[in-house]
């Protein structure tokens, strides 16, 4: 037996054997936002995400294909928008470094923090959300939820593999404190609010390739 077996051993042969129930943590929602929707593109913008808002006409999708309009590569992973490179036939994450643009479906939204929770069902390919150059990202108002204490409740970070939040794009200012946005990921984060149909519920938990 190594010295590291011994040691965790002897920890659990003096663990402490007391009963005691876990503390209520509450849910911190005494006094929600008049408006999720509202409040989550209050702190969307505040870190640096954009909120394309809805057209005028009865095609809701406008905003996202005139971002995409002029790009050569778009990858999406959502039914909505068709890209030109298959998520489908990506075999290794680096097949994604030249995306320009990656189009996503978010599990769900915080409105407390502007963050947007994607996973592995949501991305396929989980360096999609890093690699691309500019993220948009489908959201229904459905599915914000008031604060990151209700965010944790929420069954996908048990019940999926792989599970990130996205708060607005990729920024550091630790060089000489100049703000670079896309240094360690997206250079870009637009949300495009686009309810689930009867025919887009959430999909099923793919195969995980990264």
């Amino acid at each position: 037996m190594s010295s590291r077996d011994d040691i965790l051993a002897s920890i659990r042969a003096n663990l402490p054997r007391v009963d005691r129930p876990l503390p209520h943590v509450p849910a911190f929602d005494d006094e929600p936002p008049a408006s999720l929707l509202s409040a989550f593109k209050d702190s969307l913008q505040r870190m640096g995400g954009m909120f394309l808002d809805p057209p005028d006409s009865r095609n809701i999708l406008a905003p996202a294909r005139a971002k995409i309009a002029g790009a050569k590569v778009v990858c999406s992973t959502v039914q909505e928008i068709a890209g030109n490179r298959d998520i489908a036939g990506v075999g290794a994450p680096r097949d994604l470094a030249d995306v320009d643009f990656a189009i996503v479906r978010a599990s769900f939204a915080v409105a407390e923090t502007g963050s947007l929770l994607l996973s592995e069902t949501d991305l396929h390919v989980n360096a999609v959300a890093y690699l691309a150059q500019h993220l948009i990202v489908l959201l229904d108002p459905a599915d914000i939820v008031v604060n990151l204490h209700h965010a944790y409740r929420r069954p996908e970070f048990r019940d999926r593999h792989y599970a990130s939040f996205h708060t607005g794009p990729s920024a550091t200012a630790d060089i000489e404190g100049v703000l670079i946005h896309g240094a360690q990921g997206v250079r870009s984060l637009s949300v495009l609010l686009v309810a689930r149909t009867a025919g887009n519920p959430k999909p099923p938990t793919p195969e995980v390739k990264s």
